[in-house]
């Protein structure tokens, strides 16, 4: 069983940040991601609020760029799926489908999904006309209707985008304001080729092979309405890929991992940093600042256990 000082499981900011942090510091280091490298933040098309890009930058090439640096300083990068963590001792047993691995530290950084709507037709319809990512999937829809769903920015900043692809583009919001920052709203209320549903939700989502309407319900009258569409992306929030773990730390009521300030966990020697983490705001540059603390605190702890270890240990 190989070992490392620390196993990073994620490789979007929160993750890549870290695996920078920790190879810069000559930790033996290894992050493991079963998808694609980025996360969340390689599904959006610009992103304009990271510091130090003032034109914008697109989420797949920051996100790029953060995996080349952590790889110059030297950490290793493992496609796998993570199926546990076993604590034996000191060391921390990721146990995935190819293979177990040990650490003195390990940060997870495993982020969070789409949550789903939970109508009728959303699951027999993905990938169908049903997507989650504009981003990956807008291309496919040029020329056609298809609705968004939600109001926060993620929904109001993929609407957006849609309409460089779409001849139609509306959003379907469950309140009369969207929840979207002020200036993300003010675009998409001057966007000619974006209109807005309000006080509406998604009834059901229906088809032959591929999507072909959508039921609407007003949330005030409670008058329901079918229209024709091509594609519904839904953007009703993220869950935290936290059910692998088992029960392993303590999460809040939503899945969501506790930590204290130094991104540890009530279990020594396990950090969580970005979307997974109980905190009250998730954008790259929150998930970055986790991973940079979370590795700073990893490898206090490996320095401690090699003081009064020093033939045991990994880090050279």
């Amino acid at each position: 069983m190989k070992r490392y000082d620390v196993i990073i499981i994620g490789a979007g900011p929160a993750g890549l940040t870290a695996a920078i942090y920790g190879a810069r510091s000559k930790l033996s280091t290894l992050y493991i991601e079963k998808l694609s490298t980025g996360g969340q933040a390689a599904t959006t098309d610009e992103i304009e609020n990271y510091p130090g890009f003032p034109a914008g930058i697109s989420g797949p090439e920051l996100t790029a760029n953060m995996e080349d640096q952590a790889r110059r300083f030297g950490a290793a990068r493992l496609a796998a799926n993570v199926a546990k963590i076993e604590v034996a001792g000191e060391w921390k047993i990721v146990k995935t489908n190819k293979g177990d691995y040990e650490a003195l530290a390990v940060i997870i950084a495993s982020g969070a999904a789409p949550k789903l709507l939970g109508c009728p037709g959303e699951l027999e319809f993905r990938s169908r006309g049903v997507s989650y990512c504009a981003t990956c999937d807008a291309a496919f829809y040029e020329d056609t209707n298809v609705m968004v769903v939600g109001g926060g920015d993620s929904a109001v900043e993929e609407a957006m985008y849609l309409t460089r692809f779409a001849a139609k583009v509306t959003l379907i919001h469950r309140r009369d304001g969207l929840r979207a920052t002020k200036i993300v709203q003010e675009r998409a209320l001057a966007n000619p080729k974006l209109d807005i549903l309000w006080n509406t939700v998604v009834e059901e989502i229906g088809g032959s092979d591929i999507v072909e309407k959508i039921v609407l319900k007003n949330t005030l009258t409670g008058e329901t309405r079918e229209l024709a569409v091509d594609g519904v992306f839904i953007y009703v929030g993220l869950e935290p890929n936290t059910s692998w773990l088992g029960g392993l730390v303590e999460t809040d009521g939503a899945g969501y991992i506790k930590t204290d300030a130094t991104m540890l966990t009530n279990v020594p020697g396990i950090y969580a940093a970005g979307d997974v983490r109980h905190t009250p705001l998730r954008q790259v540059v929150t998930a970055a600042a986790d991973g940079a603390i979370a590795a700073f605190y990893a490898e206090k702890h490996v320095e401690e256990y090699l003081a009064g270890n020093k033939t045991k240990g990994v880090k050279q």
